[in-house]
């Protein structure tokens, strides 16, 4: 499939790209090069190819989904402004009230 420059100027417009004259002849010798390239591609058979997502099989390391605090819960509270000190709310950042 052969491009010329008036199809060139037309694909740089949708795209929004602005070309001056002289560039579109290269520009269309190079695309009409790649779109020679996908052609070949095209005419390769790929009926008995599976369809892959990744060169490389390979899976995601998995690892045990267990619930925990982190241990880390004092140095957590201690970047606070303020902290409950005592309470049920012990543990946990003090903030104003701002619902009544």
């Amino acid at each position: 499939m052969a491009l010329d420059k008036a199809e060139v100027a037309h694909i740089a417009a949708l795209a929004r790209i602005r070309l001056d004259e002289s560039e579109l002849e290269p520009l269309a010798a190079q695309l009409t090069r790649i779109l020679g390239w996908i052609e070949q591609l095209a005419e390769v058979d790929t009926a008995d190819v599976a369809p892959m997502t990744s060169v490389a099989a390979a899976g995601l390391p998995m690892r045990e989904d267990a619930v925990s605090d982190g241990g880390r819960r004092d140095a957590i509270l201690g970047n606070a402004p303020r902290s409950a000190p005592e309470g049920p709310a012990r543990g946990f950042f003090a903030v104003p009230k701002v619902v009544e």
